[in-house]
């Protein structure tokens, strides 16, 4: 296929939708962003889609947790992901998410296609089940004793002592993660992908070039291990897709996460009146690009093309797999504020940096990229501002005050100028083929050269010198033209001071035009388009993500320890929990004065008290309905409150404390009496 004109969809993998960006997923959609911007300014016709991966039991029990709907949670989280990739200026043409419409349509069409197909088959297993909670537990829902070494508090999955792979089941005291129960096992019929039968097409598509080396070493790997029939369905309750056909099975999200690629794409031709079958049918001349992590390369080198193939859609021209990020040679710490979230970054650095500094750093390989701190900001200042920048800057106010801008009408230098234009097709090469920090190399290396240039040439001396305007006009226009050129193959790194380039220049800038030379060309006065690093701002981000992961450590002790609390009074069944005198010297109870009571009509459990404590008056929440059928009856009524816990924002409202009771639970629960002479706010000892 030419090199010109071609039709290409490029898609990151898609960030789930209960958490934060930060510095580590930036990686990902920077990269993509640079090659997706490159093949624009080739004339490529390239779609860049993306969306939260919003299903899944997680994303369920955080909402639970928070007191809202998964939709409501996953609205907010997408709205925080998409302004974070847009600080960053990613250049998405559509951000979407799996929980939509069309995703829904696709995922219920592939897996219809696939069982037409025979690729469905479904078998009856045995899955540990927390009866508190009446839902079966996935891996990670799981914790125990590691049945091989013995090591406590390991999930139901693998051991993280001993790395041994094993059966929820096979856990020594498993208990569940969710509500701390012991669970059971209980059968369940699931549904299972058949990707034994695709063992063929899969090791042919590995030998085509279709991965990078290192993936196509695993691979093998995996088809030496013997592939394995894949559980894609899940047992309500679950936040997803229910399965056609079925009153409460799920897709399992890792079924419609990658099939959000298709929905997000198909979302854009909807908005564009694009064709979506031209991309994805099976004789599909465009080309398909995935970039990915090295942490889900198991599933979109084989279960995706597998289930494309299986369903008669196209497979990917290629899926890019990169490394992890790390700080300072070691993974991103909380503790040491390394772990920084792309908001973070965003209140106390250019983003250009950072797009910058991974450019520099990143190969068409899985090797992992280390964010040295010292070295990002020597190389940014040293690069961008004393190297790239000044050139522009050391010539245009020569240009601006001696000839009103305008540039000479012809070359100072030709070869030189030629020089740099010929190495075009070589730094276009290495974008083409993911080699970011070979192009910089190259890059930095003409940019020394044109400042050597203007170095030589010394234009400061040459305007103190009567009679040498055309030559001080010359040089000058020269130094220019070549810092056009180096922004020009900048500029898929550098939008923005692209942008601001381009505006100081007062022309476009495109991969096509920088071999003509701006002559007899007026610029615009130079204004500043770069800013040194100063230490001190690398030094308040640290800090600033200190505080940030302290106070969400904290907020989640504070929820722990509220849901212990809240077992007592029947919010929960109760829970087990050991604390010292200590803590327990910590709690702040309170009598206080009923001063109204009335069920909450949407919940089970839940009644609605007004309280007096003396020196303010509060809303508390709590979950002791059953136990009494006239709430009207409990005003005026004293009781003991927890006076200094944390309110907790709940699905009806908002609870500033917890009212205690005791009991067994459901109707046996009762509120403990207080002596009728106790003042409203004095202190239980």
């Amino acid at each position: 296929m030419s090199k010109q004109n071609r039709q290409i969809l490029v898609t990151c993998a898609l960030p789930y939708a209960n958490g934060p960006i930060h510095l580590g997923h930036m990686l990902e959609h920077i990269q993509a962003d640079i090659w997706v911007r490159f093949q624009r300014m080739r004339g490529n016709d390239i779609h860049f889609v993306c969306a939260d991966d919003a299903h899944g039991t997680p994303i369920m029990l955080k909402a639970d947790q928070m007191g809202i709907s998964p939709e409501q949670l996953i609205a907010d989280v997408q709205q925080s992901h998409y302004a974070d990739f847009c600080g960053f200026n990613i250049s998405f043409d559509n951000y979407h998410s799996t929980h939509s419409e069309e995703n829904r349509e696709l995922s219920e069409l592939i897996y219809t296609r696939l069982k037409e197909n025979g690729f469905i088959k479904s078998r009856t297993i045995s899955q540990l089940f927390d009866p508190e909670k009446s839902m079966f537990l996935p891996d990670r829902f799981v914790k125990g004793t590691c049945p091989k070494c013995k090591a406590e508090d390991q999930y139901g999955d693998n051991c993280e002592v001993c790395s041994a792979t094993y059966s929820p089941t096979e856990l020594i005291n498993p208990r569940s993660a969710v509500s701390g129960a012991t669970p059971v096992v209980k059968e369940s019929e699931h549904f299972f992908f058949d990707l034994p039968s695709f063992e063929a097409m899969l090791k042919e598509w590995n030998r085509s070039g279709a991965l990078q080396s290192e993936v196509a070493n695993k691979m093998q790997e995996w088809f030496d291990s013997g592939l394995q029939q894949w559980d894609i369905s899940r047992d309500a309750p679950y936040f997803g897709f229910k399965i056609p056909g079925t009153e409460n099975k799920y897709f399992y999200v890792w079924l419609d996460a990658p099939i959000g690629y298709m929905a997000s794409f198909k979302n854009l031709c909807k908005k564009c009146g694009l064709n979506f079958e031209s991309f994805w049918n099976k004789d599909s001349q465009a080309e398909l690009y995935h970039f990915i992590g090295k942490d889900i390369m198991y599933f979109h080198s084989l279960f995706w093309p597998a289930m494309l193939e299986g369903a008669n859609f196209r497979k990917p021209t290629n899926i890019f797999v990169h490394g992890y990020v790390t700080v300072n040679g070691e993974k991103m710490s909380k503790s040491r504020g390394t772990f920084i979230q792309a908001a973070t970054y965003l209140k106390h650095l250019d983003p250009e940096c950072l797009r910058y500094y991974y450019a520099a750093k990143l190969s068409s390989r899985i090797d992992d990229l280390d964010l040295n701190l010292d070295d990002f900001v020597q190389r940014v200042n040293t690069d961008l501002v004393n190297k790239l920048v000044n050139l522009a800057s050391r010539n245009a106010g020569f240009i601006q005050k001696r000839f009103e801008g305008k540039l000479a009408d012809k070359l100072e230098d030709e070869a030189l100028f030629n020089e740099f234009i010929a190495q075009s097709d070589v730094i276009a090469a290495y974008y083409e083929n993911r080699e970011f920090g070979k192009a910089i190399r190259e890059i930095m290396a003409l940019t020394d050269k044109a400042n050597k240039y203007v170095d030589d040439k010394a234009p400061w001396v040459i305007a103190k010198q009567e009679g040498r305007d055309a030559e001080l006009q010359a040089v000058c226009s020269m130094g220019i033209q070549l810092f056009r050129v180096l922004m020009g193959y900048l500029k898929p790194v550098l939008p923005k001071l692209a942008e601001r380039s381009e505006a100081f220049l007062q022309t476009e800038l495109t991969w096509q035009n920088l071999s003509q030379p701006l002559l007899a060309h007026n610029i615009a006065p130079f204004k500043a388009l770069f800013s040194r690093i100063d230490m001190k701002q690398i030094e308040a981000m640290i800090e600033a993500s200190k505080a940030e992961n302290a106070a969400v450590n904290t907020a989640t002790k504070a929820q722990k320890t509220s849901e212990k609390l809240t077992a007592l009074s029947g919010d929960f069944e109760p829970v087990e929990a050991e604390i010292t005198i200590d803590d327990f010297a910590k709690i702040d109870l309170r009598v206080a004065t009923v001063l109204s009571c009335e069920a909450v009509p949407e919940s089970n459990k839940l009644l609605k008290f007004q309280l007096d404590l003396g020196f303010e008056q509060r809303q508390v929440l709590s979950g002791i309905k059953a136990a009494y059928n006239k709430p009207e009856e409990l005003v005026g009524r004293q009781v003991i409150v927890v006076a200094n816990l944390a309110p907790r924002k709940m699905k009806f409202g908002v609870s500033e404390g917890m009212i205690l009771s005791a009991g067994t639970g459901g109707a046996d629960l009762f509120l403990l009496d207080v002596d009728t002479g106790a003042k409203a706010g004095s202190r239980v000892m």
